[in-house]
């Protein structure tokens, strides 16, 4: 009995599994480990997104001219609240180029606006990459372990009438394995779910602090549209 149960483990039962049981098993393993690879991947870029947004507010709000921010800034801003500011700077900087006459300066903050909500749509977009995956392996995963646990119980049973024993011996390996289908499932989903909901609401924060600042930036340069009529 005891060299029995030594043999049941989690290789073992992957091994012996049937075929579709072995399926399911190998789809939820990979779905793991793609969830996990893709949370570790958006920690480290929403990290450093929020060091970079402070980092570019520090600048932006420590009484330098826009111009000193435009230079510094460059032409190809590496973080993203740099990049939606470099996107009303730059039509900024033209309309002064071309001079402005009349109602031209609130035409030029409503495309400076539109300029930046598009630049905020592309750093949203960018941010949320990957992000989807994690919601469909938490809400997947749990049916497919069940239908792999559900194939299996069936095996189980067709082996127990084939073999017309019901001891211990021939009816746990088939259980094992049919009830480690539903282990993967939930392995795969729970972290999914927990990863997709804290990053959800990473996403959430960053998209305010990314409309907060834009409606700064079109705050600042109305001022110094009044300051020059």
């Amino acid at each position: 009995m005891e060299a029995g149960a030594e043999q049941i483990t989690v290789w073992t039962l992957f091994l012996e599994a049937d075929p579709v049981v072995k399926g399911v098993m190998l789809i939820l393993a990979v779905a793991s480990i793609w969830s996990w690879a893709i949370a570790v991947d958006k920690w480290l870029q929403f990290g450093d997104l929020d060091a970079q947004a402070r980092k570019f507010e520090r600048e932006f709000w420590s009484g330098r001219s826009m111009d000193d921010v435009d230079d510094r800034g460059g032409d190809k801003p590496r973080d993203a609240l740099a990049r939606v500011y470099a996107a009303a700077a730059r039509e900024f900087r033209e309309a002064r180029r071309a001079g402005l006459a009349g109602d031209a300066g609130q035409q030029l903050l409503d495309r400076v606006d539109r300029l930046m909500q598009a630049q905020i749509s592309r750093e949203m977009s960018r941010a949320s990459r990957n992000i989807g995956f994690l919601a469909t392996v938490g809400a997947s995963a749990p049916f497919i372990g069940l239908f792999g646990t559900v194939w299996g119980i069936m095996n189980a049973f067709t082996n127990i009438a084939a073999q017309q024993q019901t001891n211990l011996a021939v009816v746990a390996p088939g259980i094992a394995e049919a009830l480690f289908a539903t282990a993967l499932g939930l392995v795969a989903a729970i972290p999914a779910v927990i990863f997709y909901n804290k990053f959800a609401g990473d996403l959430d924060r960053f998209a305010d602090r990314l409309e907060t600042f834009s409606d700064e930036v079109a705050a600042r340069m109305s001022r110094r549209l009044s300051e020059r009529g």
